[in-house]
């Protein structure tokens, strides 16, 4: 039985959490979770993220998720590319295991 198994985060949830902390860990101050599209790109022509902020970004996500992307280059961008794909490589963590729980503070 199950009963002590942590609750899984669903998707919105995620992309909530995801869009928070994108704005605290890189300091958008003037940005609320609802200006960021799930699909709009997080580099470049998008929200505007350089290669520090993402770094800065993955630090973050593992911080808040303890959970890292081992792939090369090419799948690190196709990973951070936008919300989305960040909550999907998140969902694909969560059901190989990792714990996500909602932040509760």
């Amino acid at each position: 039985m199950l009963g002590n198994a942590a609750r899984k985060m669903t998707r919105g949830e995620i992309e909530r959490e995801l869009k928070i902390l994108i704005i605290d860990a890189l300091k958008l101050d003037e940005t609320t979770p609802d200006d960021i599209e799930n699909d709009a790109p997080l580099v470049d022509a998008g929200i505007g993220l350089d290669s520090i902020d993402v770094l800065e970004l993955a630090m973050a996500v593992h911080r808040r998720f303890g959970v890292t992307s081992q792939g090369d280059d090419a799948t690190n961008q196709r990973i951070y590319a936008s919300v989305g794909s960040l909550a999907d490589f998140l969902e694909r963590e969560q059901a190989g295991g990792a714990t996500l729980a909602p932040n509760e503070s």
